[in-house]
């Protein structure tokens, strides 16, 4: 996510410069032919590309509005994980109780691997929704990105839950099933009663609803004719502009041409980039910062001092 209000010219140069070269080698084509050779009558009426603009940029709009609505939801979707996180570790210590003390231990152990275990899940679903990106310094693509592996979650898990875990087709499905199966253990030692296993189960059944709707999200891709006419719409309107200024501007017409084209690029780019927050880009939800937020908040409430690290964002992004 970004987080600096200006964006640096070599991340925005990184994304544009074909598109840009383009517009520039068109303008400077367009005014040589006019002015120099004279072949052709170059000059479209200004009335054609107005309109053709005022349509595109309603366009534009309607696609980074309802793109950015998919972001925000995605955002939303993991500040309810981070919520009822703090729920579950505030439950289970409180919630899983015996009168027994010599089942303390037991107790004990239970409790510390349920919470553990969650920020495993945590993790695991972070990496489930990414791609699983390997950086290609060839080709340099997704400079900000950061590799994603399962790897990440072995900490929070028991050998034999992890060697499971990396087998399953859904990793934090199976995390989550896990914890049932320790609910139920606790339900049959004693040690919850009926009611406190059903405020347990519900507080479950609220992270399969946070996974659920990031699949959602994550595999119901923003409509494919939005992405592609847009594109479409903004190399036509970019192709047709040289040739509305080239005769009342003559040189002009080159940076005023290229100028304008990068706006709608721009407008294009911010929904293209945005319409699907779980890709591991540099605009999408911080999954890996919200994880870290959650394993720190848990930690502390279980005791344990050793927070993670967190990701450096001294570059104004933050993963």
């Amino acid at each position: 996510m970004l987080i600096y209000r200006n964006l640096k010219w070599s991340v925005i140069f990184f994304y544009t410069w074909r598109s840009m070269l383009y517009y520039l080698i068109l303008g400077i084509a367009v005014f040589l032919i006019h002015d120099y050779f004279n072949l052709l009558e170059l000059h479209i009426p200004f009335t054609a590309i107005s309109a053709l603009s005022t349509a595109l940029a309603i366009f534009l709009g309607f696609k980074t509005s309802n793109a950015y609505e998919r972001w925000w939801e995605a955002r939303q979707i993991w500040g309810s994980l981070v919520n009822y996180s703090r729920a579950w570790a505030r439950q289970v210590i409180t919630m899983i109780l015996s009168e027994n003390p010599e089942q303390a231990a037991a107790v004990e152990e239970l409790q510390h691997r349920m919470i553990y275990r969650h920020m495993g899940f945590v993790h695991a679903l972070r990496v489930f929704l990414r791609k699983k990106y390997q950086y290609n310094e060839q080709e340099q693509e997704e400079i900000y990105e950061e590799p994603n592996e399962y790897s990440d979650t072995k900490a929070f898990l028991q050998p034999a839950e992890f060697q499971q875990f990396n087998l399953k087709n859904n990793p934090p499905n199976y995390l989550l099933e896990l914890q049932g199966e320790d609910l139920k253990r606790a339900f049959l030692n004693g040690w919850i009663s009926d009611y406190r296993f059903t405020k347990l189960e519900e507080t479950l059944v609220e992270f399969n609803n946070v996974q659920g709707r990031s699949e959602r999200i994550k595999n119901t891709p923003f409509p494919r004719q939005y992405s592609f006419f847009s594109r479409v719409f903004v190399f036509i309107h970019a192709s047709l502009l040289p040739f509305v200024f080239v005769e009342e501007l003559g040189w002009v017409s080159i940076p005023l041409s290229v100028i304008i084209s990068f706006v709608f690029l721009c407008l294009d780019l911010i929904g293209e980039r945005s319409e699907d927050p779980f890709e591991n880009r540099l605009e999408d939800v911080p999954l890996t910062a919200i994880s870290l937020t959650i394993e720190t908040n848990l930690k502390e409430q279980w005791g344990d001092p050793n927070f993670p690290v967190k990701k450096d964002a001294s570059n104004g992004i933050v993963l």
